[in-house]
């Protein structure tokens, strides 16, 4: 059995059919181009410069957060989209050699992953204090900017003209007149969909048992994506009437008007801790410390994030004034650390691979 712990949920705001985070499909994007070789530091007394970051926030929103960013203090910040997968791959593989100094967005189970893996480095902002405890690694390897649950998204057009009712429960997902109408992401490239991973590990109890679910959710799933949010964007458009993804996401696709309805599962829901991380040996440490303080500190930036509809953790941060409370969310208890770990991750994916993902 593994070990649990009860994660302290402050009073947070959700965005009304809730909210937003991962990527496109496609392969990974630059607002600015990405640059092969690093660009060199500068010293803190230029007030200029750039800084290489990974992201895995939306590409729109990363690039409006950057060039914000920019505009306030000179600094160029060069990046590329990644799944929070692709991120800790590249990451690893890079190791020798670091292309990024910073990344920012993510779920926080990617972080730690990270963490475990020897690839990020500790940073003790002056605004950590901000962020409540239970927000941020107890080594400040990582700190979280907001939270999310897994919610179902359900195009009511597609769905009515299938006959389908809208899912409302983990079982309901598993139900035949769902075959071939159900999209997730590839929890090996996704934290969105490892979350989910791990969250029916959190309300089956085992390992086999949570296994034993996604089997049976596999013959209901046409196709697994790259990234969490590339779902529900594909339900929007009304190609698949219903997917699995994180609220944020799917309630700005609803704010623009795409005609879909969002439940959260009655069992209860994983959610994620977008974070963010320093990188163990980049070259733009002065700057990427900048971008970091930034992000934490700057109204403009807060701003930003709400416009997404994700709700920030900070004491004191904006909310979108749609918001409602996360209490309102049956969520499970999660075991951050636990499910982080790269071992227990490993294992789990392995098992996934192996015994679902190959046999497509």
């Amino acid at each position: 059995m593994r070990k649990m712990f009860t994660l302290l949920l402050v009073s947070l705001l959700l965005a009304p059919a809730l909210f937003a985070q991962g990527s496109k499909e496609a392969a990974p994007v630059t607002a600015t181009p990405a640059v092969e070789a690093p660009a060199p530091a500068v010293s803190p007394a230029t007030g200029s410069g750039s800084v290489n970051a990974y992201t895995t926030l939306e590409e729109p929103l990363a690039a409006k957060l950057f060039q914000l960013f920019e505009a306030e203090t000179g600094i160029k910040v060069n990046f590329v989209r990644l799944s929070g997968g692709e991120c800790v791959a590249r990451l690893e593989a890079e190791a020798a050699n670091p292309q990024a100094s910073i990344w920012v967005g993510g779920v926080g189970l990617d972080h730690i992953t990270a963490k475990s893996k020897g690839l990020t480095v500790p940073y003790v902002s002056r605004y950590t204090s901000k962020t409540p405890v239970q927000f941020r690694d107890p080594d400040s390897y990582y700190i979280g900017m907001y939270v999310g649950p897994l919610t179902f998204v359900t195009n009511t057009e597609r769905a009515k003209e299938l006959g389908l009712t809208p899912p409302t429960s983990w079982a309901d997902l598993l139900k035949p007149e769902y075959k071939g109408y159900i999209r997730m992401a590839n929890p090996n490239t996704s934290g969105t969909a490892y979350n989910v991973l791990t969250t029916i590990l959190d309300i089956f109890g085992t390992e086999d048992k949570m296994i034993e679910y996604m089997t049976a959710l596999d013959k209901n799933i046409d196709q697994y994506t790259k990234s969490g949010s590339a779902p529900g964007k594909s339900v929007a458009t009304g190609e698949i009437p219903v997917a699995i993804g994180y609220a944020h996401d799917q309630v700005k696709l609803k704010a623009a008007g795409s005609p879909i309805v969002i439940t959260a599962p009655s069992e209860g829901t994983g959610y994620e801790l977008a974070s963010m991380s320093l990188v163990k040996g980049g070259k733009d440490t002065v700057n990427a410390k900048k971008l970091y303080d930034w992000i934490l500190s700057s109204p403009e930036a807060q701003k930003t994030f709400t416009e997404w509809y994700v709700v920030l953790v900070a004491d004191g941060a904006a909310k979108h004034p749609d918001a409602l409370s996360i209490n309102e969310i049956k969520t499970v208890t999660q075991d951050m650390a636990w499910d982080g770990d790269s071992v227990n991750k490993t294992r789990l994916l392995d098992r996934w691979t192996n015994e679902i993902g190959n046999k497509r």
